[in-house]
């Protein structure tokens, strides 16, 4: 047991010894808008500071100060805030996502290292190594509402997808703590393989897996049901950082020393490829939608991007020094997949006089990222009293023909209500008060086929619209 807290004790003094010498001035992050998008943040521990990489480019797009030592990293599940905790300093920088600014600095306790954000968004879990607590702040006052004791040198953390229970590894005690959330008490310590340092829940929230750094190179599966270790898989070398995909099928774990990552098939429990990185990979996050994976190799100073269809590293990119833990999250108005397909719905009105009658057609007109949706049903209504539905053509277009005893009204409403695939929209126009000199026409920008109106220009078209 000595010689596992020499070790330990000893990295940390060199890791303090090149923060003294090596700094290495980088650009620093200004705040201004981020434009929207899936952004990497990575912390280097001895740059005292965290890269933003941008995932579509692959570049490092801003570098943020924070404390003395940064370490573990973690984001809200709406993307708008990261919390970085500082080693040396003993806080936790919150960075909002929309400046990529520091706005707050929180002090924790002795040497944090790992953090978390439930999944529900309302508390952050840190864990301080050298205290052996955490510290559970409240994301609204983020102030510190808890500390809560656990064993020895406790180093990652995860929490189950419901907000209940949080899994700590102890690294010194060879265990796993498991807190409710509820009453931030520890109700059940699990032993697992020596040395256990990261650890990741399952979507399903069914199983833990935990991995293992001294001499056994073995990630240990708990049975969250039970709280019992139920297999054990031989990984790479000093396996430390875990993630799962977000279907569950996959669990990637970075192996520091093999410089490589190991790929769990979670149904087996078995290693199903390996994929060399660059030097000393020790954690490993993953993207909000599960097609990459990002390896940080803190003795190159680069974070490897692996694709998790061919299981091969597609890029490199360069960050500061030392880099340790990272956190992928979707910045601003990001599509999630399987969310509706937001809509735009626009409204026309036609006045057409014949012998001894009058019409007025309503054209409503819907797309989905600028392309037409055909076959939806549009409802349109005015002043609450329905008037038809009409089905979407080719050109998404749906009519409604209203005769002269039925237009009294001076607005109306088109409705889309949308469905799992697409988001409901409305749009609503009203006709001039006065129309006595109206002029029979067709709506502007469009001509008549066989069955249909086609727009020559979106832009005639005037609407009221609230997608």
């Amino acid at each position: 047991m000595g010689s596992r807290v020499g070790r330990y004790v000893l990295g940390l003094l060199l890791s303090a010894a090149m923060a003294a010498s090596t700094v290495v001035a980088l650009p620093v992050g200004q705040a201004a808008a981020v434009p929207p998008g899936t952004y990497v943040y990575v912390s280097n521990l001895n740059n005292d500071n965290v890269s933003v990489i941008d995932t579509v480019t692959n570049t490092v797009t801003a570098t943020i100060p924070v404390g003395d030592g940064p370490q573990g990293v973690a984001a809200t599940p709406n993307g708008t805030r990261v919390y970085v905790v500082n080693s040396v300093s003993d806080t936790v920088s919150v960075i909002d996502t929309a400046t990529d600014a520091v706005t707050a600095t929180l002090p924790v306790g002795d040497f944090p290292v790992g953090v978390a954000v439930t999944p529900d968004g309302t508390r952050v879990y840190v864990l301080n190594s050298v205290a052996g607590t955490v510290s559970v702040i409240d994301t609204v006052t983020n102030t510190v509402t808890a500390t809560i004791p656990v064993g020895s040198q406790p180093v990652s953390v995860a929490v189950t997808p419901d907000s209940t229970r949080a899994y700590v590894t102890n690294r010194l005690s060879d265990t796993v703590s498991v807190i409710d959330t509820a009453t931030n008490t520890v109700t059940a310590s699990i032993p697992v393989s020596e040395g256990p340092w990261g650890v990741a829940v399952t979507p399903d929230g069914t199983r833990a897996y935990v991995t293992s750094v001294d001499l056994s190179d073995i990630v240990s599966v708990i049975d969250i049901a039970t709280n019992t270790v139920t297999a054990t898989i031989i990984a790479g070398n000093d396996p430390q950082g875990v993630v799962v995909t977000p279907d569950g099928t996959r669990a990637y774990v970075a192996n520091a020393f093999s410089s490589t990552v190991s790929v769990i098939d979670t149904t087996t429990n078995t290693v199903t490829a390996t994929i060399a990185t660059t030097n000393r990979p020790g954690e490993v996050a993953m993207a909000p939608d599960g097609t990459h994976v990002y390896a940080v190799n803190g003795t190159n100073d680069n974070v490897s991007v692996i694709d998790t269809v061919t299981n091969t590293v597609t890029a490199t990119v360069p960050v500061g020094d030392f880099p340790l833990r990272a956190a992928v999250t979707n910045v601003g108005n990001i599509p999630v997949p399987g969310d509706p397909v937001p809509t735009e719905l626009k409204l026309k009105t036609t006045k057409k006089k014949g012998k001894g009658s009058k019409t007025l057609t309503l054209t409503a007109r819907l797309t989905a990222e600028g392309q037409p949706l055909q076959g939806e049903t549009v409802t349109f209504t005015t002043a609450g009293t329905t008037l038809c539905t009409s089905t979407t053509n080719t050109h998404g277009q749906a009519t409604c023909t209203i005769h002269s005893r039925q237009a009294k009204h001076t607005c109306y409403t088109a409705t889309f209500t949308g469905d799992d695939t697409y988001q409901g929209s409305t749009a609503t126009t009203c006709l001039p008060s006065h129309d006595k000199k109206e002029e029979d026409k067709e709506p502007s920008g469009l001509r008549t086929t066989a069955d249909a109106l086609t727009p020559a220009s979106s832009s005639d078209w005037k609407a009221a619209t609230t997608p």
